[in-house]
């Protein structure tokens, strides 16, 4: 691929200034999700966030597509304010949400139904998908006569169907076994690297988040706060197995080592840095 071709659909910059984030402010017991998060994400960029159950990590993700009102800081995306839900945007979940009657590929067209675009168009990029994640025998088939780990594919499709420049995914593996995982973690980067957009992905798998991303943000016990960032030097594309490599083991180390000093891991032996993962 051409750098004019990768530029052309290169992601938008994400800028999160001071967000804070508290549910029931004028409530006799608010609860702060989240405590002055300072991220700054470039263009194109593969970004993880790590992080123990209740730190506010889906709650981040909400508020960068503009589907939760912050209470403090501000959030850009291209430079401009996020005041309200944003449109140039793929999500992705844990559940595949695919509608039962509707087949494969009616489910990936709802982007254009919903968004008002040209069908023809969508119909050849979502065929395209189709191809390059090896399912196009699925495309007439409905959600109940596909595996989990078709199901979670055809779902990636319809995030990137419609060519967001921003992806927020909130773990959308979550549901899979551990070998569909890593094919569906090697699809998700392979397309990801054919388009460059910028994504936001939320995980509880410390090793999906090395294997995936260009940089990690490991958050805090609830109120969420970034406790560190970390670049993650791998080449690309990386292998589907990266549990050998002793670059990967440190930097999972390096994210246990955290969790283990905010008190979330208990009582077992974190891995050394000598390359086991």
């Amino acid at each position: 691929m051409t750098t004019a071709t990768m530029n052309q659909h290169a992601g938008s910059p994400v800028e999160i200034d001071g967000v804070t984030k508290i549910f029931g402010a004028e409530t006799a017991k608010p609860f702060q999700a989240l405590k002055q998060i300072d991220i700054s994400i470039e263009a194109g960029e593969f970004v993880s966030i790590v992080g123990p159950s209740g730190c506010g990590k889906s709650t981040l993700m909400l508020l960068i597509a503009g589907l939760l009102d912050k209470s403090a800081g501000e959030i850009r995306i291209g430079g401009k304010a996020v005041e309200k839900p944003i449109t140039d945007v793929g999500i992705a979940f844990q559940d595949h949400l695919l509608l039962d009657f509707r087949t494969a590929l009616q489910n990936v067209m709802l982007q254009a139904d919903i968004r008002g675009l040209p069908k023809k168009k969508v119909e050849g990029r979502a065929k395209e998908l189709f191809a390059q994640l090896r399912l196009e025998h699925a495309m007439g088939k409905y959600p109940r006569q596909l595996s989990g780990g078709m199901r979670q594919r055809v779902s990636l499709i319809r995030t990137l169907v419609h060519d967001p420049s921003l992806i927020l995914m909130d773990e959308p593996f979550g549901a899979l076994d551990a070998l569909t995982r890593l094919q569906v973690r090697t699809d998700l980067e392979q397309l990801w690297l054919a388009r460059r957009p910028t994504v936001v992905f939320i995980t509880h798998s410390v090793e999906e988040a090395v294997g995936l991303s260009d940089r990690i943000f490991v958050m805090s016990p609830s109120p969420g706060e970034v406790v560190e960032e970390i670049k993650v030097d791998l080449p690309r594309p990386r292998p589907i197995v990266l549990g050998d490599a002793p670059e990967f083991g440190a930097y999972v180390d390096r994210i246990y080592a955290h969790f283990e000093r905010m008190g979330v891991l208990h009582g077992i032996t974190l891995p050394t840095t000598n390359g086991a993962a």
